[in-house]
């Protein structure tokens, strides 16, 4: 895999930041992937080329004080800049996002699944050749999405190992495009408390500290759940080493499997981001609907139905998905010519 490293101009670290406040937000829409932000922009392999480098030799140079070469070696004006749009994202962008979903999911959806088969098709554009063995990793990476996307939601669990391992796996959602960290956070049970509540304390805490408050921290709950966000910060930190290194070697001996696998796996999980679909909810015997420890009704399943076209909203979506589309097609436009 080839060096990344250069000096990038105000106007290419200004879009870098704002490819990392698309990823944030990617990341925390169940079904959709950051790691499709950065393949469709370009710096895919950059960010995994980043990520390995997070390792033994970095923490040596942290460490033992060699700051400008620990900065070089990790890449880090990429990863600062990168990850800045991202925690932008999760204060911003991310919070709009749970207020569209919680009033408006369908339109939220098909604007998503416009960006997400525009991606798809940028990137089956990026495989050279096709022949009979690439037909095989597609086919296995669209039944392994597939059963992702069949997979039933677990209780909650806050255990702090069980936090840690969320933080590990979710993190993959980064590394390996069509895999949606908050969909797998979503299954494994915790995405409320991981995404919405821990994330909701830290900035309860960050407001108040601005201003000289830390009085959030005398709160059991929010302390509790500060501890949470750093053991899954933590977690994600290691899953981002261990994926990153485990991509860099089969994009380095088996980069058009790999590209074709992510197509069929991206295919594969499709049906999450399909608009027209309800929730379905557990109930108890007395006909309640089971909750969650913080509230959050027990998700069963989905039922899926065809758009209505005697209804207005209908075309709503339809135009919330051509706009995401178009979105994807400019930025994509944009990133050729800025680099041409």
């Amino acid at each position: 895999m080839k060096s990344f490293q250069k000096k990038r101009t105000s106007w290419e670290a200004f879009f870098l930041i704002l490819q990392g406040i698309a990823m944030g937000a990617a990341n925390k829409v169940p079904g959709v992937s950051g790691g499709i932000v950065a393949l469709v922009g370009g710096f895919y392999e950059e960010l995994i080329y980043s990520f390995q480098r997070l390792n033994f030799v970095a923490i040596k140079l942290f460490f033992t004080g060699r700051f400008k070469s620990f900065w070089t070696y990790t890449n880090g004006a990429f990863l600062c800049l990168l990850f800045g749009g991202v925690v932008i994202s999760y204060f911003s962008v991310s919070l709009f996002l749970d207020y569209a979903l919680s009033q408006n999911e369908t339109i939220v959806m098909g604007a998503f699944l416009g960006m997400i088969l525009a991606s798809l098709y940028l990137v089956i554009k990026q495989v050279p050749y096709w022949n009979n063995s690439l037909f095989t990793f597609l086919m296995i990476g669209f039944l392994a999405g597939l059963s992702l996307s069949l997979a039933k939601p677990i209780a909650e669990n806050d255990n702090l190992i069980f936090v840690f391992f969320c933080g590990m796996i979710s993190v993959s959602g980064m590394t390996i495009p069509g895999l949606s960290g908050s969909f797998i956070l979503l299954i494994l049970g915790n995405y409320n408390l991981l995404l919405v509540d821990a994330v909701n304390a830290l900035f309860e805490l960050i407001s108040s500290g601005l201003v000289g408050d830390f009085s959030p921290l005398d709160n059991e709950i929010t302390s509790r759940l500060l501890l949470i966000m750093a053991v899954f910060a933590i977690g994600s930190l290691m899953g981002l080493i261990s994926f990153s290194n485990l991509i860099k070697l089969v994009l380095e001996k088996y980069p058009n499997y790999t590209l074709v696998s992510i197509i069929g796996f991206i295919v594969g999980t499709l049906r999450l981001v399909y608009p027209w679909k309800e929730k379905q909810y557990l109930f108890d015997e007395s006909g309640e609907v089971i909750t969650n420890s913080v509230g959050t009704p027990e998700l069963l399943n989905y039922l899926y139905y065809l758009p209505d076209l005697t209804q207005i909203k209908t075309y709503v979506v339809i135009l919330a998905f051509l706009l995401g589309a178009a979105l994807l097609f400019l930025l994509d436009y944009y990133d050729k010519k800025r680099k041409s």
